[in-house]
């Protein structure tokens, strides 16, 4: 489950309670926040163990994967698919209790979360594939408060939001394995990028920032909302200018402290309600 790496579960969740949040207006439903939130654990934890089984060869030739419980052989792949399909089922379980389109959402989203791995192999661009799936959860959230699978103009800002934030994270997060992956040939943002990632990294911050400002037009928030925003683009365009994409140890710090983001645009559609 990578408990001990929670990263991953913020940059999962975040994108949903934005939804959630600007869904609820002045009043958002506590038990649907603590509900999504134990969701996102599972799910996280239900990826990463197919993750791991579907590359347990590539994990076990780079350092930093190989004492991962599969790739190091301490857990059977059997297991391994058993603890992930009880995640899987735990999490729809709980989304089950804010209400069925939640689930549903979600559910929908498996079988792209355990294509993910493979596109690594097949796909020059294996981050688009996970920004599309992860960022779902902008529709759980959504679908947490309404109970509706109708999503207007904001949620799809908001999705774009998030999706050109996985991109950026996610290229930062690829270069510290870019020597192990191109010797072993995996496919990466930061292989196919290379030498002109920042100036793509660039490109996301700008439209991620944007996406989250056409959300915010079209749900009518204030001004502290659209501040907040740039705010958070500003960060993690500092980001990009601080961070040396040939230091593995660089780019980990930057892809942790890159949730900032996430929460600052939480907080501005917070924010937003009441200004």
């Amino acid at each position: 489950m990578r408990l001990h790496a929670p990263t991953g579960v913020v940059l999962y969740l975040l994108p949903g309670l934005w939804s959630l949040s600007l869904a609820s207006g002045r009043r958002p439903d506590l038990l649907a926040v603590a509900l999504l939130a134990v969701a996102a654990v599972l799910v996280r934890g239900a990826s990463c163990a197919v993750n791991d089984v579907v590359d347990r060869d590539i994990d076990a030739k780079v350092a930093r994967t190989a004492s991962r419980p599969v790739a190091a052989g301490t857990i059977g792949v059997g297991r391994a698919l058993l603890f992930s399909a009880a995640q899987a089922a735990a999490s729809l379980a709980v989304l089950a209790l804010v209400n069925g389109a939640t689930a549903l959402v979600v559910a929908a989203s498996y079988p792209l979360l355990v294509a993910y791995p493979y596109t690594k192999r097949v796909f020059p661009w294996p981050s688009a594939w996970l920004a599309l799936v992860i960022n779902a959860y902008v529709l759980a959230g959504w679908t947490a408060v309404t109970g509706r699978l109708d999503f207007p103009p904001a949620v799809f800002g908001l999705y774009a939001c998030g999706f050109f934030w996985t991109l950026f994270h996610d290229t930062v997060y690829s270069h510290q394995d870019k020597e192990y992956d191109r010797s072993i040939g995996v496919r990466s943002s930061a292989l196919m990028f290379g030498e002109s990632s920042k100036a793509w990294l660039a490109v996301f911050i700008a439209l991620s920032v944007a996406g989250a400002l056409w959300a915010g037009a079209e749900a009518g928030t204030g001004w502290a909302y659209h501040g907040l925003v740039v705010l958070a683009g500003l960060l993690l365009a500092h980001q990009v200018v601080r961070v040396d994409l040939d230091d593995p140890a660089s780019c980990w710090d930057t892809f942790v402290t890159n949730r900032y983001f996430g929460w600052i645009v939480l907080a501005a559609t917070i924010a937003g309600q009441f200004t």
